[in-house]
């Protein structure tokens, strides 16, 4: 009799573990849906045509190019606060918005900004309209996605269509959809008046032109920069627009274009 009691309770606790597993298994599971589908809800930032992507130019491109008309409207792509609101000697007019504690987004290029820091925006807010600012070859958001925080080094970007959904160069997108199939040719129908326009809106690359740069660090000055890379300290202010001998770490200076 003592025999089977204890067998019979050495079945009760197996019993009890094995459910144990099987619900902390099924929250486990539930947890990473709930992770996955949290991104699912992002929106398409403009309207617009992609014409480059994450980790072009030598993976030194990180994010991805909409090309629109002067003015498009720009949305924020989920709730979040603004961040950073200003203008950038690189990204022109740009906007950065948190998302949580886990992302944070970049509108660049913008003509207009339309939001403030500490602002509280909602999914879909309108926060700029598209503008060529800042070092920008043409009409164009530059959208980037950054997890946990923005750095210089842009140590933490990811690929925005890993949020997005894909998206290939020449593809329409439309704002709020990832495009294919019916929703492309919906974005199509709506942006067909606007294609020509948007065509001349495009930017053209022209490596012949780009624009070398350099990063001031602790220690520069602004005749070391020029001496260093065969530049009169003149030419060095006028390239950057610099009224006085006065510049800061982390600065980006243009030093000319590539030959």
């Amino acid at each position: 009799m003592r025999d089977y009691i204890v067998r019979f309770l050495i079945a009760g606790i197996m019993a009890l573990l094995v459910s144990l597993l099987f619900i902390t298994g099924s929250h486990s599971q539930a947890s990473m849906l709930e992770v996955q589908a949290d991104n699912l809800h992002w929106r398409w930032p403009a309207d617009g045509v992609i014409t480059d992507k994450f980790g072009t130019r030598q993976g030194k491109h990180k994010g991805i190019d909409i090309a629109g008309e002067v003015n498009e409207e720009v949305f924020s792509v989920d709730d979040g606060f603004v961040e950073k609101s200003y203008f950038s000697s690189s990204y022109g007019n740009v906007v950065f918005i948190k998302h949580g504690n886990t992302y944070v987004t970049v509108y660049a290029h913008l003509n207009k900004r339309l939001v403030e820091e500490g602002q509280r925006v909602k999914r879909g807010d309108l926060i700029g309209r598209m503008g060529s600012t800042g070092q920008s070859t043409g009409v164009h958001l530059h959208f980037e996605v950054h997890q946990t925080e923005w750095t210089f080094d842009k140590k933490y970007a990811m690929n925005p269509e890993e949020v997005l959904g894909t998206a290939h160069l020449g593809e329409v997108v439309q704002a709020g959809t990832v495009n294919s199939g019916a929703n492309a040719m919906e974005a199509v129908s709506r942006l067909e008046e606007k294609d020509k326009e948007m065509e001349q809106a495009m930017p053209v690359v022209d490596h012949s032109q780009e624009k070398t740069q350099y990063v001031v660090v602790n220690g520069d000055t602004l005749w070391s920069i020029a001496e260093k890379n065969n530049l009169a300290v003149e030419e060095l202010k006028n390239l950057n627009d610099l009224q006085t001998d006065l510049i800061f770490p982390s600065q980006v200076l243009v030093l000319g274009s590539k030959k």
